[in-house]
């Protein structure tokens, strides 16, 4: 029996974005002290966005593979350069991460949501 709609798929997806800019925050964080080291990352919003272009039917070679595309990680521009060439922002990073843990908790509390109404249709009877 298959439980997955668009929407938790949609879910999923969010969900494993907002994990990948946690372990990209954290790798940022680790990388602090080391020379040459560029902050890496992505837009959450344009990935997010083109997930969803894939799962609705615009992307469809990868939406009936099963697999979403892959995001477009790269390096952080804009941000200040120190003497040893490494530009990770501790204060940066700490919002980032803070923002991605909001990110997950509203994905994970709409995805019980879903299933918590998948559950009241499937007892419905019951009641």
């Amino acid at each position: 029996m298959q439980l997955t709609t668009s929407m938790t798929e949609g879910l999923e997806r969010y969900l494993d974005l907002s994990t990948l800019e946690l372990k990209l925050t954290a790798q940022n964080m680790a990388n602090v002290d080391t020379p040459g080291y560029r902050t890496v990352g992505f837009d959450f919003a344009t990935e997010m966005r083109r997930s969803m272009e894939a799962l609705g039917g615009q992307g469809m070679a990868s939406a009936a593979a099963g697999t979403p595309p892959e995001p477009r990680v790269g390096p952080v521009g804009g941000l200040l350069e120190r003497p040893d060439g490494n530009d990770v922002s501790m204060d940066r990073e700490g919002m980032k991460m803070a923002e991605a843990q909001l990110q997950f908790r509203a994905g994970e509390a709409l995805l019980k949501n879903q299933f918590t109404q998948v559950m009241d249709a499937i007892h419905e009877d019951e009641k």
